[in-house]
């Protein structure tokens, strides 16, 4: 089956984008396997694609490399606001689309720049202790639309410098812990750089490595640090890709609202690939 795609970025976060109104790709995780390859696929950390909605101007349904739906993907949304907007379909600037069973806001900024509104983290558990072969990492657990667990370098000086450590070793053992059963979490190790800003490392759940942006674990960290460091909305991001998310928030006793997440969301190419 011959199909039409683009790649697109989201910070660094790349996906594969397939407009799927007609619904010709019936068994979205093995298509998302086959592209997602990077050897013998296309390449990308997901799968995007846009299906039709009844209320908003579309639905997102979102596919990890491996085939797995597990939940919100941040930069994934901004990107298909942007396939959607070129497609012709969002009735303007600001619109709503649905994904997992929750409706989002998205605004464009520019061309390659969108903000999203998220959902409102829920879930937060503080102070996990999670023992892997090399030690026990102090953790803290957030959803924001997906399952987070976020790690304060300064909290575990023994894992040594962010840019140094294992960020695959360590975060597979983390991502797999009975702590997080039964689906796992993305592991987010992040120190402060500066007195509203933080940088990011992200092990991802469903890619089972490294990626260069994770925009759900971006607004986890900064909600987290928010907290921690009393920083103020917004949170700027620096992710592994060199690129900066911006997180806003609403923030009253502790209970974040109205959280905004803002980044770029490119076109890199199109093509069509034959998929048997």
């Amino acid at each position: 089956m011959k199909t039409s795609f683009v790649k697109m970025s989201g910070a660094g976060n790349d996906f594969v984008v397939v407009d799927n109104r007609d619904g010709r790709i019936q068994d979205a995780p093995t298509f998302a396997r086959k592209v997602c390859e990077r050897r013998f696929g296309i390449g990308a950390d997901g799968l995007l694609l846009l299906e039709p909605s009844e209320n908003a101007a579309f639905t997102m349904k979102y596919y990890n490399a491996d085939g797995s739906n597990a939940g919100m993907c941040g930069n994934g949304g901004r990107c298909l606001a942007r396939f959607g907007y070129d497609l012709g379909i969002t009735g303007g600037s600001e619109f709503d689309f649905d994904a997992f069973g929750h409706r989002y806001t998205s605004r464009r900024i520019n061309e390659d720049k969108y903000e999203l509104k998220m959902k409102d983290p829920f879930g937060l558990v503080t102070g996990q202790r999670i023992d892997v072969q090399q030690g026990t990492v102090l953790g803290n657990y957030i959803n924001t639309g997906t399952d987070h667990s976020v790690v304060f370098m300064d909290e575990n000086a023994w894992l040594g410098s962010l840019e140094t450590m294992d960020v695959h070793g360590i975060g597979r053992q983390m991502r797999y812990h009975s702590v997080y059963a039964p689906i796992g979490a993305n592991i987010n190790y992040i120190e402060q750089t500066g007195t509203n800003s933080i940088k990011i490392r992200t092990y991802e759940r469903g890619v089972e490595d490294e990626t260069l942006a994770c925009g759900t674990g971006s607004v986890a960290s900064a909600v987290l640090s928010a907290m921690k460091y009393k920083m103020k909305s917004p949170v700027a991001v620096m992710v592994r890709s060199g690129e900066v998310l911006e997180i806003g928030f609403d923030q009253e006793a502790g209970i974040f609202r109205n959280v905004r997440l803002t980044g770029s969301a490119v076109m890199t190419f199109a093509g069509i690939i034959d998929i048997e």
